[in-house]
C-alpha cells in the first residue's frame, strides 16, 4: 500500500479525510477545483458557525492550515479530475493541470451548490436590492461591516427571514429539506438583534426544523432571549411600495392574509446538488440519487461506499449536511478506505 489516496474537494469533509489519513501515516492527494481550500465556509465567507459560535475563518481555517502543514498531503488547487480509470488499489488519474497520478482509492468530498434565489423570482431576489440571501448576510458579518441595506447602507429597522427558499418546494423541483437552514436562520436572527437591538426580526416558516439539541439553543433562545418573532405562513410574493419591501402572504395559524413592510428581506437558501455532479458521475463512474446528489451504496456496512468499488463519498456531496457531520463523515470515509483496501488485499 504505497500509492496515495485521492481526495476530491477541499471543504470540511475533504480536510477531515486528509487529516485522518495523515494520522495513520497514509499519503493523500487533495484536489480542489478552486484556488484555495476550505469549501463553502471559507469561499462563501461564512461568519459564526453552528453550533460552536466559532468564526468560520478560524475553525475551518485551522483545518486548512493543519492539512497544508502535513507533509503526507499533496495539495492540487485549481484542478479537476478529468480521467479516472482502474480498480481498487490501482487507479490511474489525470488532472486538468496535466498531472498524472496513481491512487489506491478515492474519496468524493465534492460538496453542494447554494440554491440560486433567481429561481424564486416572486420573492423579490434580483428585483429589489434589499432582498438578499443568508449567505450574503453571513458575508456582511464576516467582513466586519454588520448588517446593512445594500441599496443605501442604512441599518434596517425591520428584517424578514423567509425559510425554505429552494427547499421543500416541488414547484421548482426542490423536494428535499436542506436540514440546517432553520438553525442557521435562527442564529442569524440573534446576531442581527445583538448588533441592532432596535431592529425587529421576523422569521416566516412552514415548519421549524431545528433538529436535536438545536431546538433549545436556537429556536427557543431566539424567541425568549432575543425576541425574534416567528410567523407560520405561506408567502405569496415580495413587492415594494417604493420605500419599503412588502411581504404578502397568509398566516396559516389564524387563516388570514398578512401584509407587512420591511427594510430588508433575507432568503434562507437551501443546498442544491453540486452543479458539477453530472460530470463527476461520468468521470468517476458513480451513480447519483434521484435528486442529483451522489448516491450512497451502503450505509450499514462500508461507510460512504458508492456504486463503484474503491470510490467513497462524504459530506454534503450525498445531500444536505451540517459542517460537523461532514467532518465526521470525512474521518469515517478515510477509515472505510483503509478497511476496504485491507479486505481487497485479503481476497486478492
Amino acid at each position: 500500500m504505497t500509492k496515495p489516496i485521492l481526495i476530491i474537494g477541499g471543504g470540511p469533509a475533504g480536510l477531515a479525510a486528509a487529516h485522518s489519513l495523515g494520522t495513520v501515516g497514509r499519503k493523500s492527494i487533495l484536489v480542489e477545483k478552486e484556488d484555495q481550500l476550505g469549501g463553502a465556509p471559507i469561499l462563501s465567507g461564512y461568519a459564526k458557525l453552528v453550533p460552536t459560535g466559532e468564526w468560520a475563518k478560524d475553525a475551518i481555517g485551522g483545518m486548512v492550515k493543519r492539512v497544508e502543514d502535513d507533509d503526507l498531503v499533496q495539495i492540487e488547487t485549481g484542478a479537476k479530475v478529468t480521467t479516472f480509470d482502474g480498480e481498487p488499489g490501482n487507479f490511474n488519474v489525470e488532472l486538468s493541470n496535466g498531472k498524472k497520478i496513481e491512487a489506491e482509492a478515492a474519496i468524493m468530498c465534492t460538496g453542494f451548490t447554494h440554491f440560486d434565489s433567481v429561481n424564486k423570482p416572486e420573492w423579490g431576489f434580483g428585483t429589489y436590492e434589499d432582498v438578499v440571501t443568508t449567505t450574503q448576510v453571513e458575508q456582511m458579518f464576516s467582513s466586519g461591516g454588520g448588517v446593512r441595506c445594500p441599496s443605501d447602507g442604512r441599518k434596517p429597522k425591520r428584517v424578514a427571514i423567509l425559510l425554505c427558499v429552494g427547499s421543500r418546494d416541488r414547484q421548482i423541483g426542490r423536494e428535499w429539506c436542506s436540514k440546517i437552514c432553520c438553525t442557521v436562520s435562527s442564529n442569524i436572527a440573534m446576531e442581527i438583534r445583538e448588533e441592532l437591538p432596535d431592529c425587529h426580526v421576523y422569521i416566516y416558516y412552514m415548519d421549524i426544523r431545528t433538529f436535536g439539541l438545536y431546538e433549545t439553543k436556537y429556536y427557543w433562545k431566539s424567541q425568549e432571549e432575543f425576541k425574534v418573532k416567528y410567523i407560520k405562513a405561506r408567502i405569496a410574493e415580495v413587492t415594494s411600495d417604493g420605500e419599503k419591501l412588502i411581504v404578502k402572504g397568509e398566516d396559516t395559524l389564524v387563516k388570514r392574509p398578512i401584509t407587512i413592510p420591511f427594510d430588508m428581506v433575507v432568503h434562507a437558501i437551501g443546498m442544491d446538488p453540486n452543479v458539477d455532479n453530472p460530470e463527476i458521475s461520468e468521470t468517476f463512474g458513480i451513480d447519483l440519487e434521484q435528486h442529483g446528489f451522489v448516491d450512497v451504496a451502503n450505509r450499514y456496512g462500508l461507510m460512504g461506499a458508492t456504486s463503484r468499488p474503491g470510490v467513497y463519498v462524504a459530506g454534503a456531496a450525498t445531500g444536505p449536511e451540517t459542517i460537523d457531520d461532514s467532518i465526521a463523515q470525512g474521518h469515517a470515509a478515510a477509515m472505510a478506505v483503509l478497511s476496504g483496501l485491507k479486505e481487497s488485499a485479503k481476497s486478492a
